[in-house]
């Protein structure tokens, strides 16, 4: 799915049915950039990961939601409070790659209106190569960080103005 135009919209992720939650996180393609998804998807670790990214939303006010172009799921990600950080994260189909940039910027505009977000930091795998779209946004390399025992490269992009 190309991006060509359509309505960009955000759910929560329980709206999506469990199935299309299972087929999207076991999509081979995904693991080549995601270093910690080391493990297979099953109905209960789907129910498991929908439970931990609700949680946040209780804990933090803020989380991860599901992302429709025109009421079709593409993907997940949003803001997880990382110490005092707010990082933000998206994980799209393979087939709906393109659609980053627009979902990027609408995040990023809700991030902007809040006060609790000075910030945003990023967390991408070193085989993450084409990082034009950062720099365009904005986003400063600040170093190489170790999470969970993987290596990341760490951006971070001011939102208060």
């Amino acid at each position: 799915m190309k991006n060509s135009g359509g309505e960009i919209t955000f759910a929560r992720l329980p709206e999506i049915p469990a199935g299309e939650l299972m087929a999207h996180m076991s999509d081979p393609r995904l693991a080549r950039h995601m270093p910690l998804l080391t493990y297979a998807w099953d109905e209960a670790r789907i129910a498991d990961f929908v439970a931990a990214k609700e949680a946040s939303w209780w804990r933090d006010g803020l989380g991860h939601w599901a992302f429709l172009k025109d009421g079709t799921y593409v993907g997940w990600g949003g803001f997880q409070k990382e110490g005092d950080e707010w990082d933000f994260g998206l994980v799209l189909r393979p087939d709906c790659f393109g659609l980053g940039p627009a979902i990027m910027r609408q995040a990023l505009a809700f991030a902007r209106a809040d006060s609790r977000i000075p910030y945003v930091s990023f967390l991408l795998p070193p085989s993450r190569t084409r990082l034009g779209a950062l720099a365009r946004l904005g986003a400063t390399f600040v170093g190489e960080v170790d999470y969970e025992g993987s290596r990341f490269l760490k951006y971070c992009l001011q939102t208060e103005r």
